[in-house]
């Protein structure tokens, strides 16, 4: 509680870690007090947790940052309450949400017997704290006045408090509070997600099961062939007799591609809550089946990011379309996973799923998206192609390494609106990430130049001037 009043008022950054490591021990001392062992899948949620909470420490992007801020939660509260079904697992990721309140109450009760049974002790510890900070304040002031480094060190260390500020203090401190109280009393008495079962539907005969199934891998057959049909030289015939730019049939067929994967795994699920299972038989035509869907369905996600390929050469990377892409990338691997389920048991399968979804999370976060987009954009325009700086210096101070190789004018353009950002903040070494560190050293060594009204004329995209305007120019990140 007394970190996160202190540290997390100034922004996000390493702060989030030193916050989150003594309420990991809380819970841990809390756990192993109630008799709760370490098991290997705690561990490995708590880990993981806290590898994510590394994101805030290395980017400058929102966007990555919150991601990972939510996948540690999620994953912080699975280390506390365990999981192992599908329920666990679901559940158990936000069980953490309806331990505030029971937390809270069973402080307060510890903290009252505790009192109750040791009041000279906490006079005691209250007097020997009261004389220490006294000290530190007397002598800390006093070297500070004596040695102008010393001061300077101890201004970067000290968080900088303002009467201001307090109620943001304040509701931060009881936020962390809270959050600790949650995490230890889920750790010592955790909820039992695992205990909820679901029934299987009431299974159906093989017929009536496999046939529309069946039908369904033989349309996705189909289509796959006219894929290769398009990739080995049909694919100039097809745009002359639909009239689309090679864009426009990428983007096209990008979006549809990705809900039919969507689709594909609801219709996988369903499909295996009233699948035939009284006979061995009955199992093979279910791993027959669902195992040639989940293939087919593969090909189509290389299909999808193959036209979002297509689609980022023609018009280069934006923050959607990297999104996008990567949540198909995860579908993808969501079906080798059932794939291997279907071959080896599903016994796994929840925490196999959410695994990939918080290591994708983290080497989301770890790649820096903005970083990419900048890197991808500034190849294209090297290799020929436009650039929209418009776009470009909305991002963070993670693509200001990439930015810095343009040439001017466009440079200037592109880093005026992260160079007049970095100069407005002034956040302690605990609320600067790495991206931000980097960029402002960057742009320290080689300012951008004010190129005034310049930039409104250069690099818009060409083929807006040509009347194609993209239909997803507005980007909600």
């Amino acid at each position: 509680a007394l970190l996160s009043a202190l540290l997390l008022g100034d922004g996000l950054g390493l702060n989030l870690l030193i916050v989150a490591v003594p309420a990991a021990l809380g819970a841990f001392f809390a756990a192993r007090s109630a008799g709760r062992r370490l098991r290997p899948w705690t561990a490995v949620w708590a880990l993981g947790g806290l590898m994510l909470l590394a994101v805030p420490a290395l980017r400058d992007a929102g966007w990555p940052v919150f991601l990972a801020m939510v996948s540690a939660l999620a994953l912080g509260s699975l280390a506390l309450h365990g999981s192992r079904s599908w329920p666990g697992v679901l559940l158990g990721s936000v069980g953490l949400l309806p331990s505030v309140a029971g937390g809270a109450r069973w402080g307060w009760r510890g903290v009252r017997a505790r009192a109750d049974d040791s009041r000279g002790r906490v006079r005691t510890v209250a007097r020997t704290t009261a004389v220490a900070v006294v000290l530190l304040i007397v002598f800390g002031t006093l070297f500070a006045s004596a040695d102008a480094a010393f001061a300077d060190l101890l201004g970067s260390l000290t968080p900088d408090m303002s009467i201001g500020d307090s109620p943001w203090r304040v509701f931060l401190f009881v936020l962390g509070l809270l959050g600790a109280l949650a995490a230890a009393y889920s750790a010592a008495a955790p909820v039992r997600w695992d205990g909820i079962t679901v029934r299987p539907g009431k299974a159906r005969n093989r017929a009536e099961w496999a046939l529309p199934l069946i039908v369904l891998n033989l349309l996705f057959a189909v289509f796959i062939g006219l894929q290769l049909v398009v990739l080995l030289g049909g694919y100039d015939k097809v745009l002359e007799e639909t009239g689309l730019k090679p864009a426009e049939y990428a983007r096209q067929g990008f979006w549809q591609l990705l809900w039919a994967t969507v689709l594909t795994l609801l219709v996988i699920a369903l499909a295996l809550r009233w699948a035939p299972r009284g006979k061995a038989g009955d199992r093979t035509l279910v791993r027959s089946v669902l195992g040639v869907l989940c293939v087919l369905t593969l090909v189509v996600v290389a299909s999808a990011l193959r036209r979002m390929d297509l689609y980022v050469d023609a018009f280069g990377l934006t923050r959607l379309r990297i999104s996008v892409a990567a949540v198909e990338l995860w579908l993808g691997v969501v079906l080798v996973l059932i794939l291997a389920a279907g071959v080896f048991g599903a016994r796994l399968l929840p925490r196999a799923v959410m695994v990939s979804a918080a290591v994708g999370v983290l080497a989301f976060g770890l790649v820096s998206p903005d970083g990419l987009i900048a890197e991808q954009n500034v190849q294209r325009h090297g290799n020929g192609g436009t650039i929209d700086i418009e776009y470009l210096d909305g991002l963070s101070a993670d693509a200001v390494p990439a930015l810095n190789e343009l040439p001017e004018p466009l440079r200037s353009c592109a880093l005026e609106n992260v160079q007049r950002d970095l100069g407005l903040r002034d956040a302690p070494w605990y609320a600067t990430s790495w991206g931000e560190a980097r960029a402002r050293n960057i742009l320290e060594e080689h300012p951008a130049a004010n190129q005034g009204d310049r930039c409104y004329d250069l690099g818009r995209d060409a083929d807006e001037r040509d009347g194609y305007e993209e239909e997803d120019s507005y980007d909600p990140y």
